[in-house]
């Protein structure tokens, strides 16, 4: 568009300056070798234009008969390497598609075409075609020459570290992620592979710096961040307990401040401050991390914030808890546990079998069996009340890639994936669900009806009495033996013939059923398990 409007300018300009030269006639004389020679302004200026364009023509002939062998080799240069881009670009596709012979058809043909150390996407796709081929050998070569190339190297580290992975090499995966994060932070498989390798050395320092970096290059959003900000200086808390109290209660209070409900900073700040007597503080985190979620932890260590408090304070301080966080099963516990150590065991069962209505799990089954043998000493009761936790669903816990632990950790111990751990229920067997569900009293059970009486009565065979019946069946035909003699012997001969009852024989080993516990079950007779 611009050379249009130039062009278009200068021929403007050229008819202006002819236009001017007509306007005002006038004569040119030129003497030369003796002659002298007279013409038109106009004609003397058309002749200078016409030798000015000619002699830019010749110019321009010229040049272009000097320069056609490199024009041509140009021309011929540039086909080629559009024939191999094109070769190339059907190989990635090729590679992509899990096409491996058309890649290494492309390959070789894009390396005939286009020189490597030109374009190095030749190298990349030597390389997913070697994978394809399943020679894992000849790809870590090619991926180990690019190393050499600084355009490469990040390629080649990517590389190097899938296939360390692929064979479970995490030592040498780190390492590659480690020399890439080193020379790009902004690369996402390195940060969290370095992150892995950092906080599997407990380097708790280096994980919050290149979480840090993540943020700053927003990697990561704000409050996945401070997420995992939360766990390293909790994990770090934890560390330093014992060695750096100072810092480990800095750390743990940046935690807590970070995440106010993560149950672990907070109980991790709050013994930091409980150790440095500042009590107040410290319960404060603690109710505040309990209103957000009732944990356990949190529980055992705000009744136990002062160790020379007398058991009734600590049942105090578990009912201002229950205060805070009503209806709940954890509160319920809480109250219940702390009742029981103070010997008032009838406001720990009445809070135990509140937690059961509330949530029916195995800790508050078998701490009313603990209730129930400080007060009655029953044990059959005792021994019915851990059957049913033995079928009940498994309390919370900190479970992570399928292993269950007692206490939480920053990684999990499987994968060392940070912040592995969640605090739910593990999984439980198909069993156990049926038969805690057998126990509820408000189920819904469909009512199904019974079948109609058979025309013809069911004969109910007592094994005990086969033997004897088979040895008077000769001598008494169409006589019914009676179960108990006692039972029929004022019935007088001429009596009206009586069906026998359809009642099922129990077997010899059934114990039968307690009448507390009968009472407790819904109208169901039928099990899976």
């Amino acid at each position: 568009m611009i050379r249009l409007l130039a062009f278009l300018v200068v021929v403007f300009a050229l008819g202006l300056g002819f236009a001017w030269l007509a306007d005002r006639p006038g004569d040119m004389v030129v003497t030369f070798n003796g002659y002298q020679y007279q013409v038109s302004l106009m004609v003397a200026a058309v002749a200078v234009v016409a030798i000015v364009a000619a002699v830019m023509i010749v110019w321009w002939l010229i040049k272009s008969l000097w320069n056609s062998p490199y024009t041509i080799s140009r021309y011929f240069r540039v086909r080629r390497r559009d024939r191999g881009y094109q070769a190339l670009s059907t190989g990635m596709i090729a590679a992509g598609a899990g096409d491996g012979a058309l890649a290494r058809k492309k390959t070789k043909e894009a390396a005939k075409l286009i020189r490597s150390d030109q374009e190095p996407l030749i190298h990349l796709l030597e390389a997913q075609a070697s994978l394809l081929e399943g020679d894992h050998e000849g790809a870590r070569q090619k991926f180990e020459s690019m190393l050499d190339d600084p355009e490469m190297r990040l390629l080649g580290l990517r590389g190097l570290h899938l296939e360390a992975e692929r064979l479970g090499d995490r030592n040498a995966a780190r390492h590659y992620a480690g020399r890439a994060a080193a020379v790009a932070p902004q690369l996402a498989w390195a940060a969290e592979s370095t992150l892995e390798e950092l906080t599997a050395r407990g380097d708790w320092d280096g994980a919050l710096k290149l979480v840090e970096a993540q943020k700053s290059t927003r990697q990561i959003e704000r409050d996945a961040a401070n997420r995992r900000r939360a766990v390293l200086l909790t994990a770090k808390a934890q560390s330093l307990a014992d060695s750096d109290p100072t810092a480990a209660r800095t750390a743990a209070i940046e935690a807590n401040r970070l995440a106010p409900d993560f149950a672990p900073a907070a109980v991790a700040a709050a013994a930091a401050l409980f150790k440095q007597n500042d009590v107040r503080k410290g319960s404060k985190i603690l109710e505040t991390a309990w209103r957000a979620e009732p944990h356990p932890e949190i529980a055992e260590l705000y009744t136990h914030a002062r160790p020379g408090d007398a058991v009734l304070d600590r049942l105090n301080r578990a009912r201002k808890l229950q205060e805070m966080k009503k209806n709940h099963a954890e509160s319920s516990m809480t109250v219940a546990r702390a009742a029981l150590d103070a010997q008032d065991l009838s406001t720990a069962r009445r809070e135990a079998e509140a937690a059961i209505r509330m949530d029916r799990r195995e800790g508050a089954y078998l701490l009313l069996a603990d209730i129930e043998e400080a007060e009655t000493g029953d044990q059959g009761k005792v021994r019915q009340l851990l059957s049913k936790a033995v079928r009940a669903p498994r309390d919370p816990a900190w479970v992570a890639d399928g292993v269950v632990s007692e206490r939480w950790a920053p990684v999990s111990p499987v994968t060392g994936r940070l912040d592995a751990f969640e605090w739910r229920a593990p999984m439980e067997r198909l069993g156990q669900l049926i038969d805690s569900r057998d126990d509820a009293p408000d189920a819904s059970v469909v009512a199904i009806e019974a079948p109609a009486k058979p025309e013809k009565p069911i004969d109910v065979i007592d094994h005990a009495a086969a033997e004897s019946e088979s040895k008077q069946a000769d001598n008494r035909e169409d006589h019914v033996t009676p179960v108990t003699a006692a039972a029929f012997a004022a019935v007088p001969e001429d009596a009206e013939a009586v069906e026998p009852a359809e009642e099922l024989a129990r077997l010899p080993d059934d114990p039968g059923v307690d009448p507390d516990d009968e009472a407790e079950k819904s109208p169901r007779r039928f099990r899976l398990f």
